[in-house]
């Protein structure tokens, strides 16, 4: 698939900030919204929240984050008395009281209220986090080693919630900008010199004979050779500032991270292959052939450009050229080689085949025959003509099987000729007997991936479609392509036996099959479910559900995190594991929607239609009923219009017998 930008667009990352922070020893928090006066509801509990006191997530939602079902016969009152006012003041208290958990066990808890603001200054969300201190009552104790670092208030502030800032440093290039762009095909042209030039003055230039038997230095390095290598070691430094995109598609702008990420992969290859050996000649130093050897390091720059192919190959022009470029560039290393055997042929004196080599051929029809002396053989032609020879030969190799004008005499000739005409015959059918055939079976799927990008932009013009809803579009399109890679998965499975179908549906929805609503279930069941499952997905500031809307399906979140809204009040925040949806499948009424389901991040969803799930529930009869009894509390958050007046008068029902007893 071509190389994507990455999504771009802002998010709200502060559930997943908040998870990350308190993971760990103080990960037993509630978060309850400021905007609902003295009740002030529970829109988020953490999971070590519901371990610690053992209640479900679906039992605490909407419950008042003073945790009023932790309240017993020895919690304080002048301490709930003072928690209360420390909520309608809006401001931070800190306490120790006595709690109980679901089991009626009690526990010492060190309590921490902090207020949470958004980019309005506006405190909008409560942090209440709790801290089983039974086994430690000391207060000097506690006071020294727990409370000063609940939440770690100073050394890491809680982070606001609203939507994130991306700070872009001005000293941080994109990596699909267009200066980074003009700049690889830079790059690509001075790899391309570098892959040209290396083999030539290895096997042509650094060969040249001296008279007393030594080979002669190379002339002192071009300004091109030099250009190359501060270009080289220039988009070193570039890389250091480049963003990139991480797996899971987000761009990354974070200085440090860059440099993690480009030291852990691509640095060594291009440090080595930016070697300036061109300076041995700044300090008067000799060089001789193993130098120029250690040259050919910078073939190593090859890899790199076989990384960047993708975002080139998306061109069939580009594509052709590449590949009649890769053919001629290996005509010029057979070239190279094939002068460096015939070289080290005449070099090696030997009396039965010096004279006898292609090289030594040429020189006699050319009138520059060799001489052989004590030392080494001297005369010969021309390093150009030899070169446009080894080419010749080269690159008749390996079109065809040459034309006997330049011929392999000796036993090496003949083996390096044997091996150029088996990669000829390969090289020739790969590049030039299948060429459209190649490019349709390589890039196939990214063909299709442009057509549909081509078919999105040309919807987008006709209809003249706003700037915000082009991008919303363009991103949910790729990365629907990035899951599946354009590949409808029941178009795909239809031919598939029911049987194969259906282990392919668990495997892919094993993470929602899990969920201990279904632990009961048969695996016949779960089977017959896992065939309904579907993906979606919603961007930042997207609307999974309104309020009002016809409620058609349950909800899970796999990635990502979502806000749950009514008349502009946050009334509950998921994140990855919630499940959203209504305890409510009959079939005798529509189910409405009581509020609006938004996301703050990039959301990867999986859902299941109440139709299809009621089919199934009507197949197993048995599992039904537990099924219908247990999602009213595994459900995060109950969308069905009317529940949460239900809640409350059941919650003021059992306030009111609690007091009165």
């Amino acid at each position: 698939m071509p190389v994507m930008r990455g999504l771009i667009a802002p998010q709200n990352t502060f559930l997943d900030t908040i998870a990350t922070r308190f993971d760990g020893t103080h990960s037993n928090f509630v978060l309850g919204n400021a905007q609902v006066q003295s009740l002030y509801p529970i829109v988020y509990c953490s999971d070590g929240f519901c371990e610690l006191t053992g209640f479900a997530r679906g039992e605490l939602m909407q419950k008042s984050c003073m945790c009023h079902f932790l309240y017993g016969s020895e919690t304080s009152d002048r301490i709930t008395s003072q928690m209360q006012k420390a909520l309608d003041e809006r401001r931070e208290f800190k306490t120790e009281i006595i709690l109980y958990k679901k089991s009626g066990a009690k526990f010492w808890c060190l309590l921490d209220i902090v207020p949470i603001k958004n980019e309005k200054s506006e405190v909008v969300l409560f942090l209440v986090s709790h801290k089983d201190i039974t086994e430690n009552r000391d207060l000097d104790q506690v006071n020294d080693s727990d409370t000063g670092d609940v939440l770690g208030a100073n050394a890491n502030p809680i982070p606001e919630y609203k939507v994130a800032d991306v700070h872009k440093s001005r000293l941080i290039l994109l990596h699909y900008g267009a200066f980074k762009a003009g700049w690889d095909w830079l790059i690509l042209l001075a790899t391309f010199y570098v892959a040209i030039t290396v083999p030539y003055n290895v096997c042509f230039t650094a060969m040249e004979i001296r008279e007393d038997g030594g080979t002669a230095a190379r002339n002192p390095p071009s300004v091109s050779d030099i250009l190359v290598e501060i270009l080289f070691i220039i988009d070193i430094v570039l890389n250091f500032r480049t963003t990139y995109v991480s797996t899971s598609g987000q761009v990354v702008y974070d200085p440090r991270s860059i440099c993690i990420h480009y030291v852990t992969s691509w640095l060594f290859v291009d440090l080595i292959a930016a070697l300036p050996f061109d300076l041995l000649y700044a300090f008067n130093i000799s060089v001789n052939f193993g130098v120029h050897l250690l040259k050919t390091v910078r073939l190593l720059r090859l890899l790199r450009l076989l990384q960047k192919l993708d975002r080139y190959s998306q061109y069939s022009a580009v594509v052709l050229t590449l590949l009649m470029s890769t053919f001629a560039l290996l005509g010029h290393w057979m070239a190279c080689v094939w002068y460096f055997i015939g070289r080290s042929e005449i070099q090696g004196n030997n009396p039965a085949t010096w004279d006898i080599g292609w090289l030594h051929e040429l020189a006699k029809r050319l009138g520059t025959p060799y001489f052989l002396t004590p030392l080494t053989s001297l005369g010969g032609p021309s390093v150009r003509s030899s070169y446009v020879t080894s080419l010749y030969f080269a690159l008749s190799s390996l079109t065809s099987v040459g034309f006997g004008n330049v011929s392999a005499n000796t036993d090496t000739e003949k083996i390096f000729s044997i091996c150029t005409m088996l990669i000829g015959a390969l090289m020739h059918a790969v590049v030039f007997g299948n060429v459209t055939a190649i490019i349709q079976r390589m890039y196939s799927r990214r063909s299709l991936y442009h057509t549909r990008t081509k078919d999105l932009k040309d919807f987008i013009r006709v209809h003249r479609l706003p700037k915000a809803l082009e991008q919303r579009m363009m991103e949910c399109f790729q990365t629907t392509w990035s899951v599946n890679n354009g590949i409808d998965v029941s178009e795909l499975l239809k031919d598939f036996p029911d049987e194969l179908r259906a282990d392919i549906a668990m495997h892919l929805n094993k993470e929602l099959l899990q969920l201990p609503l279904f632990e009961s279930a048969s695996r016949g069941c779960l089977r017959s479910l896992s065939l309904i499952i579907k993906n979606s997905f919603c961007a930042p500031g997207e609307f999974l559900i309104r309020q009002g809307d016809a409620l058609q399906a349950i909800y899970f979140v796999c990635s990502g995190s979502m806000e749950v809204l009514k008349d502009n009040t946050v009334l509950a925040i998921l994140g990855r594991g919630d499940l959203i949806g209504s305890d409510y499948l009959t079939q005798e009424e529509v189910i409405k929607t009581n509020a609006c389901v938004k996301a703050l991040t990039y959301c990867d969803l999986q859902y299941i239609s109440l139709k299809g799930l009621r089919e199934v529930l009507c197949l197993y009869p048995d599992y039904a009923q537990k099924f219908i009894k247990e999602i009213q509390h595994d459900l995060t958050y109950n969308l069905r219009e009317g529940h949460n007046t239900e809640v409350r008068h059941s919650w003021r029902a059992n306030s009111w017998s609690t007091h009165v007893l």
